[in-house]
């Protein structure tokens, strides 16, 4: 991750990794993203839901920060402790979910997102103590998206290479 100089870097950085996102799931298809076995049984459908579903309570972060507001609780159940008790909450509550909602949602978190970092101040945004949730880290564009290129771009990406195989 690269270091951010200015706000308008912040929000570009962020358009990028966004782009590309977008990018991978024309690549993989609709026609493809229900289907299990992506990342053990779940569906590309189910990490655009767990993605997201972690990102909206980041969102919901910035935004009590944005109002000078304490964190607000965590959108799911508070007797949730763990990560996988967390992920198979979020997996349950999209599961049943249309395809073309869970997308929508995606592309709304991401919108928020982008909108409630735009209205912080640049002072602050670049102050890497401002926000303490991410203890210390600076914000980028990349941050962001870390989870998603850390935990599942290799799964997504080799699931377009099966996909391209198949269809050859």
């Amino acid at each position: 991750m690269g270091i951010t100089t200015s706000k308008a870097q912040l929000l570009d950085d962020l358009q990028n990794e966004q782009a590309q996102w977008e990018a991978l799931l024309r690549d993989i298809g609709e026609d493809h993203m229900t289907q299990p076995g992506v990342a053990g049984e779940w569906s590309i459908k189910d990490i655009v839901g767990h993605l997201t579903g972690w990102r909206r309570r980041t969102v919901q972060r910035f935004q009590a920060a944005l109002r000078h507001e304490p964190s607000p609780p965590a959108p799911w159940p508070p007797d949730l402790q763990t990560d996988d008790e967390i992920n198979a909450w979020i997996y349950a509550a999209d599961r049943d979910r249309p395809l073309s909602d869970v997308l929508l949602d995606s592309r709304t978190v991401f919108e928020q997102l982008a909108e409630t970092l735009g209205a912080f101040p640049e002072a602050d945004l670049l102050a890497p103590d401002h926000f303490p949730w991410l203890e210390g880290e600076q914000l980028t564009g990349a941050l962001f998206f870390g989870h998603f290129h850390e935990e599942h771009e290799a799964d997504m990406r080799a699931w377009v290479e099966k996909i391209r195989r198949a269809g050859s």
